[in-house]
């Protein structure tokens, strides 16, 4: 069996935000872990359920099989021929980057 490892101060990773209820005695625990550990419990959150992901074999097997159906069903797409219009005029924005990344922040 793996061993599971929480290090130490590590909790800036990108997030995606989920709800869900737990029954407050593991609330409790991973708020205590989160001290122990100086961590977020969110952090803390993230590394169980990537540690018991990691265990579940089925699963894995699973997640194995769709990320290869994945690949496959994109690469046939990528196969079928595609036309490319060449466009004759300048864009009327020149900056698209710029607006673009302006309207990211």
């Amino acid at each position: 069996m793996s061993r599971f490892k929480i290090d130490h101060s590590a909790s800036r990773i990108r997030q995606a935000k989920i709800q869900a209820s737990i029954d407050q005695s593991i609330a409790d625990d991973i708020q205590l872990m989160a001290e122990w550990s100086n961590n977020e419990p969110k952090y803390i959150i993230n590394q169980l359920l990537r540690f018991a992901l990691a265990q579940e074999e089925e699963f894995q097997k699973y997640k194995a099989g769709s990320t290869a159906s994945a690949i496959q069903s994109a690469g046939n797409s990528k196969a079928a021929p595609t036309s490319i219009k060449a466009v004759s005029k300048p864009a009327a924005n020149p900056d698209v980057t710029a607006s673009t990344t302006a309207n990211r922040a």
